[in-house]
């Protein structure tokens, strides 16, 4: 059963950074291109970011160009996201995702809120 764990979501102020992390398993990790997404208060689901399974190729959302950041350690099952500039409009549920183009399989989300 896949099974993915999202943390570090939290209440920052604008121009603040935060770490997210999830823990991924009841898969093969190493062989998955994961993504993130995000779902804003009264929105849909949005893609952030994705990243292939050897971390060769990697593409973000353009608002998040430049100030997110996302990786993975395939020793450790573990997919991140780096989030610096933070801005009010990347308050959101963030979800890690496995796969690229389909979101049915991902985890509970953590809330990220940037307000001063």
């Amino acid at each position: 059963e896949v099974q993915l764990v999202e943390s570090g979501g939290g209440l920052v102020q604008p121009g603040g950074s935060l770490r997210l992390s999830c823990a991924a398993s009841g898969f093969t990790f190493s062989m998955y291109v994961m993504s993130w997404v995000r779902q804003a208060p009264g929105k849909g689901l949005e893609w952030v970011s994705v990243i292939s399974s050897g971390s060769d190729s990697i593409y973000y959302e353009d608002s998040v160009k430049g100030r997110f950041t996302i990786s993975r350690d395939n020793a450790k099952n573990t997919l991140y996201l780096q989030m610096n500039s933070l801005k009010p409009e990347d308050t959101a549920v963030y979800y890690c995702v496995q796969g690229g183009s389909n979101w049915s399989k991902r985890g509970q989300g953590t809330q990220v809120t940037v307000s001063s």
